[in-house]
C-alpha cells in the first residue's frame, strides 16, 4: 500500500489576515467552476436546432457531466486528503476548463456527450478541495460564513453565465462563446499556486494514510447514512435547476433569449444573497453555544421544505407568477446550502474531511446524474409540471433522511491495516 500522508498545511494561516485571501480564491474558483459547468444548459437551445435534439436529447445530455463525476467524488477527496489541495484542484481546473472550451466544436451528439463527462471528470475535485480548505485554514467558528462565501460563487457562477450567455449567444458564435468560457477562467490558476505554494507544504511520509476501500465502510455509520442520502435529495433539486432552468424558461414558458438570460440569472443572485445570511447566521448560532449538529441540521431541513415551492411553480399558468415561485424554492435551497457542507465538516474529524465531502458529494451526484435526463423524459413524455412534483417528492425525501439519520459524530474507526 502506498504509505505516503496527505500534504500538510501550515497552521498559522488560520489566524493570519492572509487566510481572506484564499476565501477569495476559493470564491472565484467555485464561481468559474459552475459558470463553465452552467456554460452548455445556457447554450444548448441553440445547439438543439444545429444538431437536432429533443427534450430527451437534451436531457441525456446534461445529464452526462454526472456519468463519472459521481463515482469519482470519493477518490477524488480521498486523492486531496493524500497528495493536497493545490496540486489536486489546479489539475482538475486545468482538465475541465480545456473540455469546455472544445464543446463548441462538438459535430454530435455523441461527441458532446463525451466532452460533458470529461468536464464532470476534471470537477470531481472541486468539493473536496474546497471543504479541506476551509476545514485546514479557517476556524471552527468561520466555517458557515466561508461555506456560504464560495457557495455563493457557485450561484453567482451561474447567474453570470445565464447574463453573459443570454446576450453574447443573441449576437455571436456558439464556439466562441465556449471558447472564451472555457479559456478566459484558465488566469485563476497563477495566483493559485503562488498563493498556495506558501501556506501548503509537500506531501510527507509522517503519518499513516486512511485506506480508499476502507473508507467506503463508512457508510454504515447512520450520520454518514444520512448525510449521503439527504444530499442526494438536495442535489436532485439543485442539478434540476442548473441544467433544466433555462431550457425550462425558453421551451416551456417561451421567454426570449434575452428574458432567459435574465430569469435565470435572477434567482441565482436572491441565492446567493440568501446563501451568505444562512452561513452567517448559523455561524451565530453556534457562537451562542447552540449544539452546532443540530443548527445546521434544522437550516437543511428548513431550507428543502422551502424548495417544494417548485412544485406550485410548475402548475400555475402566468409564467412571471412561476419565476417567482421558483426564485423562493431557489433561495430555499440556498438556506440549506452552507449547512449541508458545514453539517458535514461538523460531523467528521478534519484529516477526513477531504473523503467525507467527496463521499456527500458522490451521494448527491447520484441524484445529479438521475436528474436532468429524468426530467427530460417525464417533460417529453408527460409534462414538465410532472417533472417539477417528482423534484418536490424527493426534497420532502431528503428532509426525512436529515431529521432521522444525522444526529451525532462520525469518528474513523481504527484499524490495524
Amino acid at each position: 500500500m502506498d504509505q505516503s500522508a496527505p500534504a500538510s498545511t501550515t497552521p498559522a494561516l488560520r489566524d493570519s489576515p492572509q487566510r481572506w485571501w484564499m476565501m477569495i480564491l476559493l470564491l472565484l474558483g467555485m464561481l468559474a467552476c459552475y459558470g463553465q459547468r452552467g456554460s452548455l444548459a445556457i447554450a444548448v437551445p441553440f445547439l438543439s436546432k444545429e444538431l437536432n435534439l429533443n427534450k430527451a436529447d437534451i436531457g441525456t445530455i446534461l445529464s452526462a457531466f454526472s456519468l463519472l463525476y459521481v463515482f469519482l467524488q470519493v477518490p477524488a477527496g480521498w486523492f486531496v486528503d493524500r497528495f493536497g489541495v493545490k496540486r489536486a484542484y489546479a489539475a482538475g481546473y486545468i482538465f475541465w476548463s480545456l473540455s469546455v472550451a472544445l464543446m463548441g466544436f462538438s459535430p454530435s451528439f455523441g461527441s458532446l456527450i463525451g466532452l460533458r463527462v470529461a468536464t464532470g471528470v476534471g470537477q470531481a475535485v472541486a468539493f473536496p478541495a474546497t471543504s479541506r480548505a476551509v476545514a485546514d485554514w479557517f476556524q471552527d467558528r468561520e466555517r458557515g460564513t466561508i461555506t456560504g462565501l464560495y457557495l455563493a460563487g457557485t450561484r453567482i457562477g451561474t447567474a453570470l453565465i445565464g447574463l453573459f450567455g443570454g446576450w453574447f449567444l443573441g449576437r455571436y458564435d456558439v464556439r466562441l462563446f465556449f471558447l472564451v468560457v472555457g479559456l478566459l477562467p484558465l488566469v485563476w490558476l497563477l495566483p493559485w499556486g503562488t498563493f498556495l505554494r506558501r501556506w501548503e507544504t509537500p506531501p510527507s511520509i509522517q503519518q499513516q494514510p486512511i485506506s480508499f476501500w476502507k473508507s467506503l465502510t463508512w457508510l454504515r455509520h447512520r450520520s454518514v447514512l444520512g448525510i449521503f442520502l439527504g444530499f442526494f435529495a438536495y442535489d436532485y433539486a439543485w442539478f434540476v435547476y442548473i441544467t433544466w432552468l433555462p431550457g425550462y424558461l425558453a421551451l416551456e414558458r417561451k421567454f426570449s433569449p434575452m428574458e432567459m438570460g435574465v430569469y435565470t440569472a435572477v434567482p441565482y443572485v436572491a441565492m446567493s444573497v440568501i446563501i451568505l445570511i444562512s452561513g452567517m447566521f448559523s455561524d451565530w448560532l453556534v457562537r451562542q453555544g447552540w449544539n452546532e449538529i443540530k443548527v445546521r441540521k434544522s437550516f437543511i431541513m428548513l431550507g428543502l421544505l422551502i424548495g417544494c415551492l417548485i412544485v406550485p411553480a410548475g402548475l400555475v399558468e402566468d409564467k412571471m407568477t412561476a419565476v417567482w415561485l421558483l426564485t423562493i424554492a431557489i433561495c430555499g435551497i440556498g438556506i440549506a446550502s452552507p449547512n449541508t457542507w458545514t453539517l458535514t465538516q461538523a460531523v467528521c474529524e478534519k484529516r477526513v474531511v477531504g473523503t467525507m465531502s467527496g463521499m456527500q458529494n458522490f451521494g448527491g451526484n447520484l441524484g445529479g446524474l438521475i436528474a436532468p435526463a429524468l426530467t427530460g423524459w417525464i417533460a417529453q413524455h408527460y409534462s414538465f409540471a410532472a417533472a417539477l412534483t417528482v423534484v418536490g417528492g424527493v426534497l420532502v425525501v431528503g428532509i426525512l433522511m436529515y431529521g432521522w439519520l444525522v444526529d451525532e459524530k462520525f469518528t474513523v474507526p481504527q484499524t490495524t491495516e
